[in-house]
C-alpha cells in the first residue's frame, strides 16, 4: 500500500469498518525559518497580528509529520490510522517540533 492510501482519522472508529489494532505510529519533524524570515517575524511582533512566516512553518511541519506517520503505518502493514493527534513544542524562538501520532489498524 502507498502512504497516500493510508486513511487518517481523528475518530476512534471508522463507520462501517471492522479492524484490528496493530500498534502506535508516529511522525515527527523539527523545522526552523531562515534568518530573513525571523527578522520579518520580529518586526511583525512589534506591531501585532498574525506572523505568516510562522503559520507557514507550522503548517509545513504538520504536513511533514503526517506524511512520516503514514510512512510508519505502511511499514507496519496498516490500512489506516485512527485517533490521530498532534503535539508541538518550541525548541527555541525559531524552531518548532511537531509530532503526529495515532493507532495503526488493519482492516478485517
Amino acid at each position: 500500500m502507498e502512504k497516500s492510501e493510508i486513511l487518517v482519522s481523528t475518530t476512534e472508529h471508522i463507520p462501517g469498518v471492522e479492524y484490528e489494532i496493530i500498534g502506535e505510529v508516529f511522525g515527527i519533524t523539527t523545522q526552523s525559518k531562515n534568518v530573513v524570515k525571523n527578522i520579518g517575524a520580529g518586526l511583525k511582533n512589534l506591531v501585532g497580528g498574525e506572523i505568516k512566516a510562522y503559520t507557514e512553518l507550522l503548517s509545513e511541519a504538520r504536513d511533514i509529520a503526517i506524511d512520516r506517520m503514514r510512512e510508519n503505518a505502511v511499514k507496519m502493514g496498516a490500512d489506516a490510522v485512527v485517533m490521530m493527534r498532534f503535539d508541538s513544542d518550541s525548541i527555541s524562538q525559531d524552531m518548532e517540533t511537531v509530532a503526529a501520532y495515532g493507532t495503526a489498524v488493519k482492516f478485517k
